[in-house]
């Protein structure tokens, strides 16, 4: 089966984990309404409920790698998987579920411009 998945931090291009996405169709990128907030984790960011557009890329992949982004991204433990609308198709994002009151915000809503990570 075929899924699409909004990406924001370490899956994007360029950045640490996006060797799980290499065979995977990129769509495009995507601006999320703006009911999100992103925090640096320090390796990684986390994407929450909030009042912010946040910036990613959206990717068309199978349930191969899906099973794969749910072990890395520790579901349903660390981040839970949801779905949002994006201009490609519903699709599947990882939202955080811990605390993140010690947490800085990313206040551009994207990782790769935060504290020198460029895609």
């Amino acid at each position: 089966m075929q899924h699409l998945v909004f990406v924001y931090g370490t899956l994007r291009k360029a950045q640490s984990n996006h060797h799980y996405l290499e065979q995977s169709e990129y769509l495009g990128t995507f601006n999320t309404p703006e009911s999100y907030a992103l925090f640096d984790l320090g390796a990684y960011p986390a994407m929450i409920s909030g009042n912010k557009s946040i910036v990613g890329e959206v990717y068309l992949i199978n349930d191969d790698v899906l099973a794969l982004l749910d072990r890395l991204e520790e579901v349903p433990v660390e981040y839970r998987r949801e779905q949002i609308e994006t201009i490609f198709g519903v699709a599947w994002v990882y939202l955080y579920q811990r605390d993140l009151t010690r947490n800085e915000p990313i206040l551009s809503g994207d990782w790769c411009k935060s504290n020198n990570r460029f895609s």
